[in-house]
């Protein structure tokens, strides 16, 4: 049996305080990629494209049939992401208001618990869109339509079909 000294448990602590906001900033920023992963695949599915890549289907096969040649924007704004926006030392994770173009609440988090209901939603939003972008995904693999409201319901039909 382990038993641990009040120092030992100043060390655990410390340690996990660390890891959490280590997971913290990674669960952050997954949620902030597939809020944006949820929204592009709703934009695609119902047509819009990007000039150059009219042609490409929507959902997941269109990243089975990408050319190199077009990856590369994706990847050089990915990777400027990354380098430019830098997390604020001592802050909360997941605060990139220390770069040239700060990126935070705004005018919207006027007093402290403005900013944690702000940052509450944030994390709320992001965990439903990764859900979301999952679900997605299964769903086209399962019958070809991501969605599950599409092509489902044929009673509805307010200007005949």
């Amino acid at each position: 049996m382990l038993f641990l000294t009040y120092k030992h448990q100043f060390v655990v602590l410390v340690f996990w305080d660390a890891r959490f906001d280590r997971l913290r900033y990674v669960e952050l920023k997954h949620g902030r990629i597939a809020q944006l992963a949820a929204w592009g695949y709703a934009t695609t599915w119902s047509g819009a494209r990007f000039p150059g890549c009219e042609n490409f289907p929507a959902g997941h096969y269109a990243v089975l049939k990408i050319d190199p040649i077009n990856l590369i924007p994706v990847l050089l704004t990915a990777g400027a992401l990354e380098v430019l926006w830098k997390q604020k030392e001592g802050s909360f994770p997941g605060d990139f208001s220390a770069t040239a173009f700060p990126v935070g609440f705004g005018p919207f988090a006027k007093t402290e618990a403005d900013m944690i209901d702000l940052r509450t939603k944030e994390l709320n939003n992001g965990r439903a869109a990764m859900m979301g972008i999952l679900g997605m995904l299964v769903h086209e693999q399962l019958d070809g339509k991501p969605f599950i409201f599409f092509d489902k319901f044929d009673i509805y039909a307010p200007f005949g079909n």
